[in-house]
């Protein structure tokens, strides 16, 4: 009996992305479900239960992105796994990795808020890596997002002490206003390049909303 291909919700998928969320052309995976419950979130359909745009397999989504085959070969992309919280389906980016086209770059937008053993199972499939980290305060982490940011912190020192990750990694530095200042911003800085970290993405959330 062959075995049964892993399924995943989506809140999307996103073709023809250029050097947006990795090299070349990429299809953005959007997954439903986040660990954390930001004051101001980007995608809050990955939190309500009833805005699961759609249940995919490995299979299915593999035949869905070949169509798109010659762009990534001939621009070195790939698919960007997002979500919501891509790492909460580990095993769903493991499985479909050992099924892609070898070629294809996979990159991942993640917070690392999440078990260490998502991270290890995906660690060998991942060319680029994405990471919110919103502020390594964690005062100011928790008041933003609910959760404590520890974990992330822990799983960003476990990533950084792999091999050539540094070229790998790239840290989101956002300034979320009424939440953190620039000398937050450039106390997170100097944390993330003790770490190992050279790689930053630094911008500010624009939003008509309370936060």
């Amino acid at each position: 009996m062959a075995k049964q291909e892993l399924s995943a919700p989506l809140i999307g998928i996103v073709r023809h992305r250029l050097a947006t969320d990795g090299k070349g052309v990429t299809t953005l995976v959007a997954f439903h479900s986040c660990p954390l419950r930001c004051r101001y979130c980007l995608n809050p359909q990955c939190l309500d239960p009833e805005k699961v745009w759609r249940t995919i397999t490995t299979g299915d989504l593999l035949n869905e992105l070949l169509l798109d085959n010659l762009y990534f070969l001939a621009t070195g992309g790939g698919v960007t796994f997002g979500g919501g919280e891509p790492l909460l389906r580990s095993e769903f980016i493991d499985e479909f990795c050992h099924m892609k086209v070898p070629e294809w770059k996979v990159n991942i937008e993640t917070s690392l808020n999440v078990d260490r053993k998502h991270l290890e199972r995906v660690l060998p499939h991942i060319d680029e890596y994405f990471i919110d980290i919103k502020d390594t305060n964690p005062a100011i982490y928790k008041g933003y997002t609910t959760r404590d940011n520890a974990q992330v912190l822990d799983n960003l020192r476990w990533l950084m002490s792999h091999d050539g990750m540094a070229e790998k990694v790239i840290v989101r530095l956002p300034h979320i206003p009424n939440h953190n200042t620039q000398a937050d911003i450039n106390r997170s800085y100097s944390l993330l390049t003790e770490m190992g970290v050279k790689n930053f993405d630094e911008f500010e959330y624009f939003t008509s909303r309370e936060l």
